[in-house]
C-alpha cells in the first residue's frame, strides 16, 4: 500500500463510488458501480461491496490488479 498514490479530499469524509472517480481509478459512476458489485474494489486491504462506503483520511483504495490510492485531506493555503 506504500505505492498508493495520495488523493486530497475536501471534506472529511467522502463515499467510495466518488472516490474511485475522483482518484481516477475508474472512469464513470456504472463503472464504479459494477466494480464495486463484483468484487474488484478494496478498502484497507479488504474487499468492500458497499458503494456508499464513507471513506476517511488514510483510508486506501484498491482495484483488483491495478492501482491504489489513499485518501489525503486537501491542503489549505
Amino acid at each position: 500500500m506504500a505505492d498508493a498514490q495520495d488523493v486530497p479530499i475536501r471534506d472529511e469524509s467522502i463515499r467510495l463510488g466518488q472516490f474511485l472517480k475522483l482518484a481516477s481509478l475508474i472512469e464513470s459512476g456504472a463503472e464504479a458501480k459494477s466494480f464495486i458489485a463484483d468484487g474488484h474494489v478494496s478498502v484497507n486491504g479488504e474487499v468492500d461491496l458497499r458503494r456508499g462506503r464513507q471513506l476517511h483520511q488514510g483510508d486506501v483504495v484498491s482495484i483488483e490488479g491495478g492501482p491504489s490510492a489513499r485518501v489525503a485531506k486537501e491542503e489549505v493555503l
